[in-house]
């Protein structure tokens, strides 16, 4: 039973997860997306203004997500929890035949595609998209992260809690439903107003002060327990802060970009604030470096670096502002 006609022995990613990026995989949600809506035929970007409010959030960056209204306002796609009263692999192929798709939370360690980072290492939580499914087989075909790939045999049991994977005790994962039954694919001018409308509304929820000048107060905080939690601890944090604080910028400079390629008499001051956004994501991830030298021990200096990426956050904020009257 499949949905999407895929193949993940030939499938091509979206450009936005190519290795020429400094950023090349955001989160387990974003990038999910970025692929299903690629192989729907429909441009990603065009419901990425989300990127630009992303803050910090005291401890953390926001695990930023396409917003479900920017997916039904650009795309016509509604998407809303599902109550798993049932076996997830029912509700799976239950979906499935009805021309639906569920994003379930599953445990990465059976997942392949995650090999040298969670498959059979470690148990963590991770979101993904069945798109085929064959439950005589054991054959799962999904979106997860910066791909679509296959699973099969006791890695398609574990997926579904089955088998000698079964738990009677285990709560229901997170689900949500994927309708595409009002699907719309927009023409370019259409697609070019929508995103300008929804990059306002994020405007108007642009932190009140500079996140990174906020980051930069908790990571001195947080420094003495970085320098000896060790290494795995030291991932985590990075993943948190630096990666969605990077790729959000990132993300946010290439949603600008794509605004530009439609033409405005502003290009020039857009491009500073492209520039900007990804001066942010470099910032970010040489940061991350250095950090991962301060948990081995090291001692480095990143206040200059800091400086800069708050300048960068400024900027490109205030420019985006300016030229659209929030």
């Amino acid at each position: 039973m499949k949905l999407l006609a895929l193949d993940a022995a030939d499938y091509k990613p979206h450009a936005l997860h190519l290795s020429d990026r400094v950023w090349n995989e955001t989160n387990c949600y974003v990038d999910l997306w970025v692929e299903l809506l690629h192989s729907l035929g429909l441009d990603p970007l065009a419901a990425a203004a989300f990127s630009i409010s992303s803050d910090f959030e005291g401890d953390q960056w926001t695990f930023f997500k396409f917003p479900p209204e920017d997916l039904r306002i650009i795309y016509g796609i509604e998407v809303s929890e599902l109550n798993a009263w049932k076996s997830i692999l029912d509700h799976v192929e239950e979906h499935v035949a009805m021309g639906r798709l569920l994003t379930v939370e599953v445990d990465a360690w059976f997942l392949p595609d995650t090999q040298g980072v969670s498959y059979r290492i470690a148990h963590q939580k991770t979101t993904i998209v069945p798109n085929m499914v064959d439950r005589q087989e054991r054959v799962l075909g999904y979106f997860h992260g910066p791909g679509y790939f296959e699973v099969n045999g006791d890695d398609f049991d574990g997926i579904f809690r089955r088998g000698a994977y079964a738990d009677k005790d285990a709560l229901p994962p997170y689900v949500e439903w994927i309708r595409l039954d009002h699907l719309r694919p927009a023409d370019a001018e259409t697609l070019r107003r929508l995103a300008s409308d929804r990059l306002r509304d994020h405007l108007s929820r642009l932190p009140a002060t500079n996140p990174v000048h906020r980051f930069r107060d908790q990571l001195d905080v947080d420094l003495p327990w970085l320098r000896s939690a060790g290494i795995d601890a030291f991932h985590l944090y990075a993943f948190g802060t630096c990666r969605q604080c990077g790729s959000a910028a990132e993300l946010a400079a290439d949603f600008v970009s794509w605004l530009m390629s439609f033409g405005s008499a502003d290009s020039e001051k857009l491009e500073r604030v492209v520039a900007h956004y990804r001066s942010l994501a470099e910032g970010a991830k040489a940061l991350q470096f250095s950090l991962a030298r301060m948990a081995r021990g090291r001692e480095m200096d990143t206040s200059s670096l800091l400086a800069q990426m708050a300048d960068d956050w400024d900027a490109a904020s205030t420019g985006l502002v300016a030229m659209y009257n929030i």
